[in-house]
């Protein structure tokens, strides 16, 4: 039983390998699938899990998220936002892998705190949950966000 979004999956992802200029079989092998599996997402037969779509994401240098809206993983209204901004943070270069993770958690925190945050909580790179102390700023990993009574404090450094 097919979603109503994996057959608009399955055209997305021929037209973005065929962009790429990617045959079949050299995209089956950059995301490490089997070429008839991918023939058949391709087709609208089958329905990828998320770590077959972020892997084919990776090996078509998209986003991930873009793939699990279309094949409907992520509710493309609610989410579309959340989705864009967090696309944008992953994509910058000029962001290495631990600021991205910080990014994120920070902007995770932010929207709970404004009643957006409705999926998982926030963690950082290890898997440990972010949490708020009693005047509710947020701790990320030995750092906190600089409350309202902290709005002279200077930079604070971080281990790591």
């Amino acid at each position: 039983m097919a979603s109503l979004n994996v057959g608009n999956l399955g055209e997305y992802l021929r037209e973005q390998r065929r962009n790429a200029q990617l045959s079949l079989r050299q995209l089956a092998d950059a995301a490490g699938v089997s070429n008839p599996y991918l023939s058949q997402i391709e087709r609208g037969l089958r329905k990828p899990s998320a770590e077959v779509l972020q892997q084919v994401a990776k090996a078509l240098r998209i986003s991930a998220e873009t793939l699990y809206v279309r094949a409907g993983i992520l509710d493309a209204e609610r989410d579309r936002d959340e989705v864009e901004t967090r696309a944008v943070i992953l994509a910058d270069p000029s962001l290495n892998e631990r600021q991205k993770q910080v990014l994120l958690q920070i902007y995770e925190s932010f929207r709970k705190e404004n009643g957006f945050g409705g999926g998982e909580p926030a963690a950082d790179e290890g898997g440990a949950p972010v949490t708020e102390d009693a005047a509710g700023d947020t701790a990320v990993r030995g750092t906190r966000t600089a409350g309202a009574d902290d709005a002279d404090a200077g930079p604070r450094r971080t281990a790591g």
